[in-house]
């Protein structure tokens, strides 16, 4: 790491695999019609674009800093829901046991197990970014860690 966060990943039409999942969980937070399945498809542009237009962002499908920063939204201890459900699907794909039942569940509940999971994220983080808080908030400059792949091996 260079002592700063990385940028937002660009995602369209066509992109697969990580942060697809957490994107469309994200959509669905918002109140949007997506299919969690990890594949940008149709459905999951129509949703993008809806949004988009929404926030009055442009509506080309394409998912940038701009409608990233748009998306998210802040989770804590006792949230729930698909902001969380994004949360955990992050930390399942920074776990590299194998194990599903390893780390946090999906299960869109922000209890102990995705607090203690976020902490140590932040904290992670801090030792390069001591601007970064260890607070157990997924906030914008956590989220943008997380969507970006930071500390992902």
């Amino acid at each position: 790491m260079s002592g700063s966060i990385s940028p937002w990943p660009v995602v369209k039409t066509g992109s697969s695999e990580h942060p697809i999942k957490t994107l469309q969980y994200l959509l669905r937070a918002r109140g949007h019609s997506a299919v969690v399945d990890g594949l940008f498809g149709p459905q999951t542009d129509a949703a993008v674009k809806a949004f988009q237009a929404s926030q009055g962002l442009t509506a080309d499908g394409i998912v940038g800093p701009t409608t990233w920063t748009a998306l998210v939204v802040q989770v804590k201890k006792g949230s729930q829901g698909d902001a969380v459900r994004g949360v955990q699907e992050e930390f399942q794909f920074r776990n590299l046991s194998g194990d599903p039942s390893k780390g946090p569940q999906v299960d869109g509940i922000f209890g102990p197990v995705t607090d203690a999971s976020v902490r140590g994220f932040q904290q992670a983080l801090s030792l390069d970014i001591p601007s970064v808080k260890v607070d157990g908030i997924v906030g914008p400059v956590t989220w943008q860690a997380l969507v970006s792949g930071m500390l992902s091996f």
